[in-house]
């Protein structure tokens, strides 16, 4: 989230799309009904199911799954052709004047540097022009036919309210109304957030639905403000902090990246990621790229990691692809990976294609599941009849099941949806011989670096190396972990030398052996450690910052600053300098953030940039971009192109993408990765007419709560859910079992008949749309029922490789 949770209520007008907060996030949504109550605040819901926020709003308007960026890149199209925009902020505070090359194309759906055998973009064309001193050419009129408005302008032209009803299945007049509750947030006096969740991020074009409304409401100036913001409801308590301390394959904590096989040379690994201003007096927060990895490297590798060494840089792996959970079971399916450590998740219930998944998991050596319930992964060996058909005799993984906590029995901090830290602490003993995570962990690195010492080994440095600086070796405290992870001083850490007397003796800022106050503190010449540089200061000097429980909140707009602890530097909304115009005054007087008050940046925020820096210095609010502006149009960073394109989902029930009709290269995303073999694997509307779709039910909490017996007693069996139409078409009455197939498997299940899906018009095609919440398996005190992934296609996001879940096709008949 850009913004937090209590910062909702500040909302004018709430567009939850990709989502469904009342029911998934139902404590969260508070917030919303406290908008509607004290704002008068209007809730829009877009979705392809009457929800249950559908249920609380004033418009709902439904959608075909999966054309979600049809549907915005419409609404872009409404706002620049009635002039609903926040003009100076777009100006100011975006790259809207940037001036693009002439090498720039776009063409039926391809954008420039595409290479059809790789399926691979080269965005070397999409950038712009420079000066004779590197810094990116604008033209403030914003009329030049290469400036990023009129580029982005005529990109969504083509998305017409005729064509979006065509391809989204939204009546027109639905649409328009839509885009008229949107278009009322664009004066500076007012607000819109937008609430998402994985109805946008499980999409083969998943980051590109997200950059679209991104887009919108960079328009509409409504990032940086209160109220405003782009807000993804993290489904697990701890998603977030998952994702900030580098647990996807390629990523470092604080969201460094792990080097590719081509980068040897340090140096370079370096200048490739530390970004260099496009802008005069702009200086990006990634251009500090060097001070956070060097004090990474010194906070896992202590005195082995050197200027000498380029601080162990020859330690970390490199990288010949990306080892994503695709990616794994690919390899594992090939035989390629004989063993896989499973830690808190379900991959046999959570990962598409479940029949791939299965023959995957055979054809291990070994399997170690780190769990605290028994799960279908652990027994994905096991015969379970119809649920899970496999012949166990044939397999030979061994698996071991390690039994570990739940969060409340253990210590530590969650780190939520609006990423704050929120310390927590034990609420009971754990079962049996259950032990934390953390305390299995270091028992088998223990381990293994014991075999290491007696025994050798290829290669390892890395592991001899590592700093294990805990009081107890084989269970390190949270407590512990905390404050490395905000890090300390290893030396004297000095301020600058003053550049009118060098000479000047340099003040000393953190002695040696201090906690660092925050991330300004962090140097790259080895005087500092940190875990995590966007976690410095959440254990200081002063002590947890995360236990702090001070909710006043003097400024009357939720900004709680001494409750609990934010990153990065306890900023609750990121880029609020965008909340004042240039010369620093807020736009909206009635709900000040940060805004100049002729000395320094202050207000009910962190501010967002340099406090000191005077609004004629002209440093911009986007300081985690070389531009300091928001990006409208992306020069580098999305794998399918600079600006947002429908493309159809790779299993639809449409034979053409109507925005590039004579193109069937661009039917679906031509940039998304998929394996040999699984394109085959994709369902044709003539096998599979009807569009299905994924979610989730407030009554269970993803896989966990098949082992409740209450929440099994509230939802207790699993169910498909189809609209009247379909229903009478197909001779299916409400309760009769029905089969449901794609073109990977099928499951046998109750059917719900309902008025809450409705049959759409898609360019004269009926859809009828089928779903299917995911809670279901085989282990737990719930009634058995088929996981839902038996249906779902093998191919995910091409940028971040989330599996397509929310849109792949079926068949349904009576069982």
């Amino acid at each position: 989230m850009t913004n937090h949770w209590v910062d909702i209520k500040n909302a004018d007008v709430v567009l939850i799309m990709g989502g469904n907060a009342a029911e998934a996030h139902p404590c969260g949504f508070k917030w919303v009904t406290e908008a509607k109550a004290h704002n008068k605040a209007r809730l829009v819901v877009v979705d392809p199911r009457f929800t249950r926020s559908a249920a609380m709003a004033d418009y709902y308007a439904p959608i075909r799954v999966g054309t979600d960026i049809a549907f915005l890149g419409g609404v872009i199209n409404y706002l620049i052709g009635n002039n609903k925009l926040q003009m100076e902020y777009v100006k100011q505070y975006t790259n809207a004047p940037f001036l693009l090359t002439d090498q720039y194309k776009f063409s039926e759906g391809i954008f420039s540097g595409y290479n059809e055998a790789k399926r691979s973009y080269d965005p070397s064309s999409w950038g712009y022009q420079k000066d004779k001193d590197g810094f990116a050419r604008v033209d403030e009129t914003l009329q030049d036919p290469l400036c990023v408005f009129q580029v982005m302008k005529a990109h969504y032209s083509r998305y017409t309210p005729e064509l979006v009803s065509k391809i989204c299945g939204t009546p027109k007049d639905a649409f328009l109304k839509v885009c008229e509750y949107i278009a009322t947030s664009a004066g500076p006096d007012r607000a819109m957030t937008v609430m998402y969740a994985l109805g946008w991020t499980q999409h083969s074009q998943g980051s590109q639905m997200i950059r679209t409304a991104a887009i919108m409401q960079l328009l509409l100036g409504n990032i940086g403000i209160p109220g405003g913001g782009m807000n993804a409801l993290r489904g697990h308590s701890n998603i977030q902090g998952l994702t900030d301390l580098g647990l996807l394959t390629n990523s470092l904590p604080g969201y460094l990246t792990l080097p590719r096989e081509a980068e040897q040379d340090y140096d370079k690994y370096l200048e490739t990621r530390t970004l260099k201003p496009l802008r005069p007096n702009q200086m990006s927060y990634w251009s500090n790229y060097p001070k956070f990895h060097v004090s990474l490297m010194k906070a896992w590798y202590g005195n082995a990691a050197t200027k000498e060494n380029n601080w162990a840089y020859n330690f970390l792996p490199k990288l010949d692809k990306n080892y994503d959970v695709l990616q794994a079971f690919e390899l594992m399916g090939q035989g390629k990976i004989n063993g896989y450590i499973c830690q808190g998740f379900n991959p046999l219930a959570s990962f598409p294609h479940k029949a791939k998944i299965n023959a995957g998991l055979a054809k291990l050596k070994f399997l170690i599941v780190i769990d605290p319930l028994a799960t279908e992964t652990a027994d994905f060996w096991k015969n379970y009849g119809v649920y899970n058909d496999v012949k166990t005799a044939e397999i030979k993984t061994e698996v071991f099941r390690l039994p570990s906590t739940c969060f409340a029995e253990e210590d530590g901090s969650l780190t939520n949806s609006g990423r704050w830290l929120q310390w927590h602490w034990k609420g009971a003993n754990p079962p049996g011989e259950a032990r934390t995570d953390v305390d299995i962990m270091a028992e088998l690195f223990q381990r293994i670096k014991a075999l290491y010492v007696k025994d050798g080994g290829a290669y390892p440095d890395p592991i001899l190396a590592l700093t294990w600086p805990y009081r107890i070796a084989r269970s390190p405290s949270a407590e512990e972990l905390a404050m490395e992870y905000n890090g300390k001083a290893i030396t004297d850490v000095l301020a600058p030398p003053n550049p009118k007397d060098p000479k000047a003796p340099q003040a000393v800022l953190a002695q040696a052996g201090q906690q660092l106050a925050g991330f300004g503190l962090l140097r790259d010449d080895g005087s500092t450690a940190a875990g995590c540089w966007i976690y410095t200061g959440c254990w200081t000097q002063a002590g947890n910052q995360m236990a702090r429980r001070d909710n006043a909140d003097p400024f009357g707009i939720g900004q709680t600053l001494n409750w609990a602890w934010s990153w990065p530097a306890n900023r609750r909304i990121l880029y609020n300098r965008a909340s004042s115009d240039q010369s620093g005054k807020p736009w909206n007087a009635k709900r000040k953030l940060v805004f100049w008050n002729g000395k320094a940046w202050g207000g009910s925020d962190v501010p967002d940039m340099r406090p000191d820096a005077a609004p004629d210095e002209h440093v911009q609010p986007f300081i985690m971009t070389a531009e300091g502006v928001a990006r409208l149009f992306a020069p580098t960073g999305m794998a399918e192109g600079p600006l947002p394109e429908h493309y159809e989902p790779f299993e639809s029930p449409m034979t053409v993408n109507l925005m590039s009709p004579n193109n069937p290269k661009a039917f679906a995303n031509p940039a998304a990765r998929v394996f040999k073999g699984d394109m085959e694997a994709f369902g044709k509307p003539k096998d599979f007419p009807y569009a299905a779709t994924t979610y989730r039910l407030t009554e269970h909490f993803h896989y966990w709560t098949k082992h409740v017996e209450s929440n099994a007693i509230t939802q207790p069996q699993q169910f498909v859910e189809i609209g009247e139409d379909l229903a009478k078409e197909k001779g299916i009455a409400h309760g009769d079992k029905v089969k449901v197939r794609s073109n990977r498997g099928e499951i046998i299940t109750v059917c719900v008949v309902t008025k809450r899906i409705k049959a759409l018009d898609c360019n004269g095609t009926k859809v009828h749309t089928v779903g299917i919440p995911n809670h279901w398996g085989f282990k737990g005190v719930a009634k058995m029922g088929y996981l839902a992934n038996v249906l779902t296609p093998f191919v995910g996001d091409a940028n971040t490789q989330t599996p397509e879940y929310k849109a792949f096709t079926v068949n349904i008949e009576k069982a």
